[in-house]
């Protein structure tokens, strides 16, 4: 494991790179690696739906925190095994700032991300929801989703807001990384907060919602409000707060010379 670290200056400045990258790569490539993330995030929250739902009592901080733990499984694939999140890529933004991602690139690449994250958490609630999990897995599921649906606007977004400040906090220390040990490290803790803290996160809650559609009752326009007010706190929470706060800190990248 290597500790020498890229310092946070270093970090503005590949996660910018990065943004360009993205932007640029053809739209099907990142489709699909989008749907990865879709799977990979619902891979997650089973392993997060399976360690709460054993055990008692179902709320109490130690279970959530293993919970939370269990759930960063979905973020470290997206990292380790590359694929592109709606949430963490809301860091486009320093791209877009920096000129080297135009608006509309930016928009394109949120829109088909966001798309192919719907995919793969739908693909893999269907499948999973056919696989028979156990009974008290399914109870757990049906009773988050429930909870989940009930919530007001307010605390929905604030929610998600606070669930994206923690997500792209974990993805800008990810791009303090110079090994997979590192990268394992800095997602986790980020990752068990949030979920522990009960935040909101737009993909982990679409494959949530899809299967509690698949394995019994839900609150459809309840979800469907859930999911509007939580993308919308992820976006300011990851695009306004994260990228903002550390564009002030560092300032826009220097415009390249004219060639």
């Amino acid at each position: 494991m290597n500790f020498d670290a890229y310092a946070p200056a270093a970090i503005r400045e590949r996660v910018s790179v990065a943004a360009a990258t993205k932007a640029a790569t053809p739209a099907g490539r990142i489709f699909v690696l989008a749907v990865l993330a879709g799977v990979f995030i619902g891979l997650g929250a089973i392993a997060s739906l399976v360690v709460s739902g054993v055990g008692s009592p179902p709320d109490s901080g130690v279970l959530r925190m293993a919970a939370g733990l269990a759930f960063s499984v979905g973020l470290a694939l997206v990292v380790v095994a590359g694929a592109e999140l709606f949430t963490g890529d809301n860091l486009m933004v320093m791209g877009w700032v920096d000129g080297r991602v135009s608006l509309g690139e930016l928009a394109r690449t949120w829109a088909i991300v966001a798309a192919g994250n719907v995919v793969g958490s739908v693909v893999l609630a269907v499948a999973w929801a056919w696989s028979g999990p156990h009974a008290d897995v399914v109870t757990r599921t049906l009773a988050v989703a429930a909870g989940k649906a009930a919530l007001g606007a307010g605390p929905a977004c604030l929610r998600g807001v606070l669930c994206n400040v923690l997500v792209c906090l974990a993805v800008w220390g990810v791009f303090s990384c110079r090994s997979t040990g590192e990268k394992l490290l800095v997602v986790m803790l980020p990752v068990a907060t949030f979920v522990a803290a009960g935040f909101e996160h737009s993909v982990a809650n679409v494959f949530i919602f899809g299967s509690a559609w698949m394995l019994g009752p839900i609150d459809v326009p309840g979800a469907l409000h859930n999911l509007a007010w939580v993308t919308l706190g992820n976006i300011f929470g990851g695009s306004g707060l994260v990228a903002g706060a550390y564009l002030f800190a560092y300032g826009r990248a220097p415009t390249p010379p004219a060639a």
